[in-house]
């Protein structure tokens, strides 16, 4: 397999309690992988205390892949793949938000696109989503739900995470479940193509010249001209010893 070191940073509001309860479960499951003499140095899980732009400034970029996952239509996904991506990462994501844009400029083939676009996340909210009907379909999920359920990461607590386990069985509002098994599928074609570092190097430098749209000069541009109505115009500063004498 190839070798990984996962990275998570996020807060969780203090009234938040489904956030505390995946924090929780990343760093219960943190625990067991770093420790387990099996796995050994073939794959690491990290929880970033307190993540923020200083620390953001060191992790983009030395990362080789984005996870930018958010349920194809709720455009949660931002900029922060945008500075990944001009850092050389690539980017495994639901077509949402920034995702989409990035896809266009880059091209599919540089970018690992999974799970439901709009139109079927749509559609399957029409016909009446149950993540039960995915779960049973799926004996790799099935068996990580069952073992949060039965306390394998929480052996001191067994009972801890059963608020996450069963939101993910019974109120799966962002459709965890459905884009499960496409996740786990664009997650191997990662690995193989790591594998190809010609390849995998290749991507990356598509990328890299692939952001030019994202520069705040067209953005502040296209938001004067579209949306505030302001004409573009050329002006120029004082030097500060100008602005001095006339003081």
């Amino acid at each position: 397999m190839v070798k990984r070191t996962v990275l998570y940073g996020g807060k969780a509001a203090p009234g938040y309690h489904m956030a505390k309860q995946i924090i929780r479960l990343i760093t219960a499951v943190a625990e067991q992988v770093n420790n387990d003499a099996i796995v050994g140095d073939r794959l690491k899980v990290i929880f970033l205390e307190n993540y923020r732009v200083s620390m953001a400034e060191k992790i983009i970029p030395a990362s080789d892949l984005s996870e930018q996952i958010s349920t194809a239509g709720t455009e949660a996904s931002g900029t922060g793949n945008m500075k990944f991506m001009l850092n050389g990462a690539l980017t495994i994501g639901t077509l949402d938000g920034a995702n989409v844009e990035m896809a266009e400029e880059m091209g599919d083939e540089n970018i690992f696109i999974f799970g439901m676009n709009v139109e079927e996340v749509e559609a399957l909210t029409k016909r009446g989503y149950s993540s039960q009907e995915f779960i049973d379909k799926s004996p790799m999920l099935k068996q990580i739900i069952e073992q949060i359920e039965g306390g394998m990461f929480t052996p001191e607590d067994p009972d801890q995470l059963k608020d996450l386990s069963n939101m993910l069985r019974y109120h799966d509002r962002f459709m965890v479940c459905a884009d499960f098994d496409a996740f786990i599928e664009a997650q191997d074609k990662v690995s193989a193509t790591f594998r190809d570092q010609e390849k995998w190097s290749r991507m990356a430098l598509y990328n890299i010249a692939s952001t030019g749209k994202f520069s705040t000069d067209r953005t502040i541009t296209e938001y004067a001209r579209e949306i505030w109505g302001i004409d573009q115009f050329e002006s120029s500063l004082p030097a500060p010893y100008e602005n001095e004498k006339s003081e």
